[in-house]
């Protein structure tokens, strides 16, 4: 439903309806270095001009002359955080006068929140957390609480990092899907398409032009192009087979050996959902809480099961998850857990790359 172009001068527009409609808008800054996302209330506070240069365990932000606020392919965050929250209390439990135990239930606030500026990656992982989240028996009423007012902007990516790989994913640059609005950024406005009722709600209180010919062939060019220099890929979209097949192979221990098992990988990947529990008692012993947090499948206590560690080397930790990300979600999801982000790359200290382990262990066996 493409709705017309919107000069960049009248970009807080859209803020200001998102605004009236009673969303709190949160957008990519430059925070300690990184783009990051946090409240948005002016469009001034967009990252005009600012680049990302991206490696194996590299990040970096450069500034230039370019006058668009989306030069760049992504930062730590995805939209995993706004969703499946990093720690929230589930429950406390609390001692009445008459020593009785007494157990309530805590929901998070039904905020409404707008992001802007989502990656087709970032919305492909969208759709992997809502099926893990809330398909099945047993929904996730704290993720169902915040995704049902969750208003999403996309920004259809045109500088992908040397990180990135959507394109041999299959879930980028453009955006195809789950949105409520969609742009193509141009060096004067965006192409803006609505993309649900809500967002044509609000893209029919914007200031918009008739798109052109010309405009939308600059756009479809630079999405082709964006697509054309990511050098990266996997070998296949299905390694569950092969993967499964090469559990000894020798990869596994080279990796290893360089693996920190810090869980940065799993901690900025937007589909890894991992998560621990804990109780925490107040000091007068009148309360507890029972919390959840993010969990990595590296750490050693997430295997741990009465007396014994399951995978009590990094060597087994790494294997479970590649083995699980790219193999065994098939049988879970139906497809590969990777969008192609690349954050796991860039974020690993040591400059682990995953397509590169994907290839020597699998190689190009697997089925497209």
């Amino acid at each position: 439903m493409e709705a017309g172009f919107l000069p960049r001068a009248w970009i807080q527009a859209l803020l200001d309806a998102l605004h009236r409609a009673g969303y709190r808008c949160v957008g990519p800054q430059v925070r300690d270095g990184a783009i990051v996302y946090d409240t948005l209330d002016r469009a001034g506070a967009l990252p005009q001009g600012v680049r990302d240069r991206q490696g194996p365990g590299q990040y970096r932000l450069e500034t230039t002359a370019s006058p668009r606020y989306f030069s760049w392919a992504n930062g730590p965050q995805a939209l995993k955080p706004f969703l499946f929250a990093p720690h929230e209390v589930m429950w406390r439990a609390e001692r009445d006068a008459r020593g009785a135990i007494r157990f309530s239930e805590i929901m998070p606030a039904a905020e409404m929140l707008a992001v802007i500026g989502a990656r087709a990656c970032d919305l492909a992982a969208l759709r992997l957390q809502d099926r893990h989240f809330l398909q099945g028996k047993f929904a996730d009423p704290y993720y169902a609480a915040r995704r049902k007012n969750l208003f999403l902007v996309a920004v259809h990516c045109t500088h992908p990092a040397d990180t990135c790989f959507c394109a041999s994913t299959g879930d980028g640059p453009r955006a195809t899907q789950d949105f409520d609005i969609a742009l193509d950024e141009l060096d004067d406005g965006y192409l803006v398409q609505a993309g649900s009722d809500q967002g044509s709600m609000i893209t029919a209180q914007l200031p918009l032009a008739p798109t052109t010919d010309a405009q939308r062939g600059i756009a479809e060019q630079e999405a082709q192009e964006a697509a054309r220099r990511q050098t990266r890929g996997l070998p296949s979209r299905n390694l569950r087979d092969v993967l499964f097949a090469n559990l000894e192979h020798p990869r596994w221990e080279n990796v290893a050996e360089r693996c920190l098992s810090c869980g940065n990988c799993t901690a900025v990947c937007p589909t890894c959902f991992c998560h621990g529990e804990r109780d925490v008692t107040a000091l007068d012993n009148s309360h507890s809480e029972h919390a959840r947090q993010w969990d990595s499948c590296f750490t050693q206590g997430h295997s741990y099961i009465h007396g014994m560690t399951i995978r009590a080397d990094t060597r087994m930790r790494y294997r479970q998850w590649l083995t699980h990300k790219l193999g065994s979600w098939h049988d879970q999801y139906g497809r590969s857990g990777c969008v192609g982000c690349g954050r796991c790359i860039a974020w690993c200290p040591v400059g682990i790359d995953i397509t590169e382990e994907a290839r020597a262990i699998g190689g190009g066996g697997g089925h497209g």
